[in-house]
């Protein structure tokens, strides 16, 4: 029996899958973003029930993730976002892969590679729109789709852009890029060309800017059952959480008024109180920021973390919950007996955003997969 670990529903999965794939009209594809091991939900049970829902293209941010759902058996589009270096080409090749390109030099990379082993690789193209990142500027666009034109054993498979801005209030930025983004593609004769895949649409665009689908979106964190964004168009579509994070109680001790808790006595009862002990700790992705902010769920109750985080354990106030014993599952992220602590709950006591929840979680524990759960 674990002691502590990851449950990824895979019907939840499945039921966001469809819930999106609703959304899309007839002309627009889904490429589901499974880089990152898919967010800790594990990238090859995801992107093989994603596949059995029709889904034919897949986001990865490098070439190794790409190679390992090929050998999975995983079809369909693969796109490696962060591009491929000289010594990943052979890989690139060899599994039909598309990376990502932003620069002249991996045009003229790719073009002498494929052509030394008789092949064409696909690429999709990165425009910087406004997001600061990878991507070359709207104005070289035109300049470089010649130049790839031109060279033997590429084609473009693909333009991209991405934004940042999609989840905030103010909606002008976020359509200004949209406009900048198709002008671009217009200039550069590829706006309704069909010989390339338009696509600029995460998670918050896709659900909030409908707009802004163009050829393909691509989905990650709204697969995943999280919010995209903090207000109501975040929440208009029903998705299910597919990770829960759950450990089981190893102690129960009582303890005087007085007591203090963990290193430097953070906190300290002010009634006698019964503390339990999780196998829990910074170790396993729970961090110690965490330390007198955090609730979790035992036997369907709220019970509040108390004293620091340590290393492998922490402790939490069992005083109110009557009958809790060692051995008692406890439920750090999820739904229990129909409550709720969510990825976005536990993101604002971390300081930071349900995407890294998501990772430190999902990466740092075994994962159990529960397929038939609807």
């Amino acid at each position: 029996m674990n002691s502590h670990w990851i449950e990824i529903d895979l019907a939840a999965l499945r039921h966001n899958c469809r819930a999106l794939q609703q959304l899309l009209g007839a002309g627009t594809r889904m490429l589901a973003v499974v880089k990152s091991d898919a967010y800790g939900h594990g990238m090859v049970p995801v992107a093989r029930v994603l596949h059995e829902q029709g889904v034919r293209a897949f986001g990865v941010a490098e070439v190794h993730e790409g190679v390992m759902l090929r050998q999975a058996g995983i079809s369909g589009g693969i796109v490696v976002f962060l591009g491929a270096g000289k010594e990943a080409l052979p890989d690139v090749a060899h599994h039909g892969l598309q990376p990502v390109v932003f620069d002249r030099g991996q045009l003229e990379a790719i073009s002498a590679f494929a052509c030394s082993v008789n092949t064409r690789i696909g690429v999709h193209l990165k425009v910087d729109t406004g997001m600061g990142r990878l991507g070359i500027l709207p104005a070289d666009v035109a300049g470089f789709v010649s130049l790839l034109r031109e060279k033997k054993g590429i084609y473009l498979a693909g333009v991209m852009s991405h934004s940042p801005l999609a989840d905030v209030a103010d909606t002008t930025t976020c359509e200004e890029q949209n406009r900048l983004f198709g002008g671009t593609l217009q200039r550069a004769g590829l706006e309704g060309s069909g010989l390339a895949a338009a696509h600029i649409a995460n998670s918050a665009v896709m659900l909030r800017y409908p707009a802004m689908h163009w050829d393909m979106v691509r989905p990650g964190i709204s697969l995943y059952g999280c919010l995209a964004g903090n207000d109501a168009w975040a929440a208009q579509t029903r998705l299910k959480p597919v990770m829960s994070f759950k450990s089981r109680i190893i102690q129960v001790k009582e303890v005087p008024a007085g007591t203090g808790v963990s290193y430097g006595h953070t906190f300290v009862t002010s009634r006698p109180s019964r503390l339990a002990v999780l196998p829990i700790g910074y170790n396993d992705g729970y961090l110690r920021v965490l330390s007198n902010r955090a609730e979790v769920l035992v036997r369907g109750q709220r019970a509040a973390q108390r004293g620091r985080v340590c290393m492998n354990v922490t402790m939490i106030d069992v005083t109110d919950i009557d009958g809790a014993c060692p051995g008692d599952e406890v439920t750090l992220m999820g739904i229990q007996h129909g409550r709720q602590i969510s990825a976005e709950e536990v993101a604002g006591w971390m300081n930071t955003i349900n995407y890294e929840v998501l990772c430190l979680f999902g990466n740092s524990n075994p994962r159990l997969y529960q397929a038939e759960k609807e």
